[in-house]
């Protein structure tokens, strides 16, 4: 949804970077030529290397726009802008070695100048891009360059967004006013109601809009009354589709027989994203082998002596497309609990509140089937570490939606089929989310979101946050 003021931003942004980079090249001149008395490479003088940087700089900004840099989805996102910045500088390096090597021509006195190009360029630019930001911050905070916005629709999607676009001070944009249901106005926040669209569309200059959001299709004659309305009053018009399933998953936007189409797939997990998650899963395990493998041993030694009985439990799940699975987990339970339905082993213990509880929530709080070492593995989440084994075997993936047994599939309703489009993980969005007490409803919704929005750094964000969770206690458990 790029505005007046988001493009504004991005010449800005380039025009930063492209001086900053101009400073770091100078800065490594000056530290390798005129601070460091070892003997030069080459003879390049001060003129001629500036002038070559100056004509080299625009491709690097070429290149930091290739990478996103100058996209607001990319920019709005401080570790994934860091990351760009980190290879885009590294490829900006490569592209005036091969502008020195094509041309012939010297550019770099002394190989230190390149390294020390290199690290300043990009200690430099995130340096100017976290300045930038702050001053951004402050500019909406005080009301500089928000684009006043105008909200119309019947459906929670517009309650979402309008609640995501509700801190000013990181979007840039002010919810003035909702033609929507009351019940989708966001609660406490300082917006203006309409029950109905004409009304809301004859207060535009009143409300001072300058940007209408629509996420519903409405009647033709009022979506033509929507947007005359946006182009007799001169402001920015944008529709975002009310389901679901248009801004969630991998969708492309393609022209066909001369009408915009939009294809939609159900998640980002498909073709090469299932083939680099797949890689990604067995190189981690594979380097981090060293520090799980020993705890694993550990682990197993333990289990023999203070959990007699069989080491493991083999529970048949669903994964992905709904295949049965066979997830390995340490043994935690008492030997003649496990593989029974749990609500009929509750029942038999005369524990109604038990089974009920483990209806609603599919689990419990304080289960007695449980082993006094298998508190402690399950405390620790060691009683998940078999489950690598899964996932060098290809039957799960190290983040992903909780593998689930065939009975809990009626719980998911429509949404199955969603869930398994994707690898099942040993963690996931809900096992993360800082909360002990989510219904089995929330959990659901976590995990379907993950399975629509995908992305590399969305998986490292919770393995991060699983560690903190395994380390420190904290999260749901």
């Amino acid at each position: 949804m790029p505005s007046k003021n988001t493009k504004f931003y991005s010449v800005i942004l380039m025009t930063a970077d492209f001086l900053v980079l101009l400073a770091a090249f100078t800065a490594a001149y000056i530290v390798r030529v005129q601070i460091d008395s070892r003997p030069l490479l080459s003879q390049v003088y001060a003129v001629d290397y500036l002038g070559m940087a100056l004509s080299i700089l625009p491709m690097w900004i070429i290149v930091f726009a290739m990478l996103g840099l100058y996209n607001s989805q990319i920019y709005n996102r401080r570790l994934a802008e860091w990351g760009r910045i980190f290879f885009g500088a590294i490829i900006g390096i490569l592209v005036v070695i091969g502008w020195q090597y094509v041309t012939d021509r010297v550019f770099f006195p002394a190989r230190l100048v390149a390294l020390y190009a290199l690290g300043a360029s990009l200690a430099l630019v995130i340096f100017e891009r976290e300045l930038l930001r702050l001053i951004r911050t402050l500019a909406f905070r005080y009301g500089i360059g928000i684009s006043r916005v105008l909200m119309i629709g019947h459906s929670g999607a517009t309650e979402d967004i309008a609640l995501a676009l509700s801190a000013t001070d990181k979007s840039g944009y002010h919810i003035v006013a909702m033609a929507t249901p009351k019940k989708y106005v966001p609660y406490r926040k300082n917006i203006t109601h309409y029950g109905d669209i004409a009304t809301a569309l004859n207060n535009i200059t009143a409300q001072r809009i300058d940007t209408i959001i629509q996420t519903d299709f409405e009647d033709d004659d009022m979506n033509e009354k929507i947007l005359s309305a946006a182009q007799v009053n001169h402001v920015r018009y944008n529709f975002i589709p009310g389901r679901p399933e248009f801004y969630t998953g991998k969708n492309t936007i393609d022209v066909f027989l001369g009408y915009p189409m939009i294809s939609v797939s159900q998640t980002p997990l498909i073709g090469w994203g299932a083939i680099a998650k797949r890689i990604f899963d067995v190189l981690l395990i594979t380097l981090f082998a060293p520090i799980w493998l020993p705890i694993f041993l550990l682990t197993l030694l333990l289990q023999k002596l203070l959990n007699p009985g069989p080491v493991y439990f083999k529970s048949p799940r669903l994964g992905r497309y709904g295949k049965v699975i066979y997830v390995y987990k340490f043994r935690s339970m008492l030997w003649k609990y496990c593989g029974p339905d749990a609500i009929k082993i509750f029942k038999d213990m005369g524990r109604e509140d038990l089974a009920e509880e483990y209806r609603q929530n599919r689990k419990v709080a304080h289960d007695p089937r449980i082993t006094g070492f298998g508190k402690f593995i399950r405390i620790t989440s060691l009683d998940e570490l078999p489950q690598l084994f899964n996932v060098l075997r290809g039957d799960m993936s190290l983040v992903g939606p909780r593998p689930i047994i065939k009975d809990e599939q009626v719980f998911y309703k429509d949404k199955a089929s969603l869930l398994f489009s994707v690898q099942p993980g040993i963690t996931g969005l809900w096992q993360v989310s800082g909360r002990s007490d989510l219904s089995f409803k929330e959990r659901v919704d976590l995990e379907l979101f993950y399975a629509q929005n995908w992305s590399f750094m969305l998986d490292l964000k919770i393995l991060f946050k699983t560690i903190r969770v395994v380390l420190f206690g904290h999260g749901a458990r």
